[in-house]
């Protein structure tokens, strides 16, 4: 069985056929979606479509690249963690993003901050987005030492900070990046680092794969992502599956 860690299926770039998508998921071996918020206004919208169908689990964030209301926001992402108890099986997709154009670092940081905080009191781990703030999201993380830890989404940093990260217990998130030809060093990181620290997620409908360009991208590729790991490390994808599988059961506390 197969598991996308990330994929945004409450979009609406979804609407006009989520049903069938979901279905060619299945078809292809996806058995579990975690389906992530990034602002206030979706909270109530994953948590309906997961409430729909039960090989779909919510996790609710705010995310670094959209604005908030920090003080409300978060009183409502509380708030909602509590009302959706055992439910929702992450905090995410939280984390920060220090491109230019987005939100000042600081600000981002305060929202990361206060939302490792809220994971630890209800006892979940995180979905992280990290771009160009690898070191930053580090430091966050080892002065809040969430229990459950997490996953790191779409990784993009050094196999330094890889091993720092599994240090802390979190897994490391591959998808449509490591599909292009030029990917040279997470084809390397995906091939050498411990299949136990790798899971496998889509975050469709964007980061389509290498030959989809241009399209929108679907859970259902995820079993793409499982072949190409399968071929870099020169295993079988059915050993890909079955421990990438398992990794994320435990992690999430996922039913099968």
């Amino acid at each position: 069985m197969l598991i996308d860690t990330i994929c945004h299926l409450d979009f609406t770039d979804f609407d006009p056929d989520r049903a069938a998508v979901i279905e060619r998921a299945r078809v292809a071996g996806v058995a579990q979606i975690v389906v992530p918020s990034i602002t206030v206004d979706n909270f109530e919208r994953v948590l309906d479509l997961c409430a729909s169908d039960p090989s779909l689990y919510p996790a609710l964030g705010l995310h670094p690249c959209f604005s908030h209301d920090i003080e409300h926001d978060l009183e409502r992402l509380d708030a909602m963690l509590s009302l959706a108890a055992g439910a929702v099986v992450a905090v995410g997709e939280i984390g920060l993003d220090f491109r230019p154009g987005q939100a000042e670092a600081a600000q981002q940081e305060q929202l990361l901050e206060a939302q490792l905080k809220l994971a630890k009191a209800h006892d979940l781990p995180v979905l992280l987005h990290a771009v160009k703030a690898h070191d930053q999201v580090l430091k966050l993380l080892r002065r809040h030492n969430l229990p459950r830890a997490g996953i790191v989404h779409a990784f993009s940093g050094s196999e330094q900070q890889a091993r720092e990260y599994a240090k802390l217990g979190f897994k490391l998130g591959f998808g449509g990046a490591m599909t292009h030809e030029r990917a040279h060093k997470l084809h390397r990181l995906v091939a050498e680092l411990p299949l136990e620290w790798l899971v496998l997620e889509t975050d469709a409908p964007d980061m389509p794969l290498s030959g989809h360009q241009g399209e929108r991208n679907e859970p259902s590729r995820v079993a793409e992502v499982a072949r190409l790991i399968a071929e870099l490390r020169g295993i079988s994808v059915e050993e890909v599956k079955a421990v990438t599988h398992a990794t994320a059961v435990s992690l999430l506390q996922l039913s099968y």
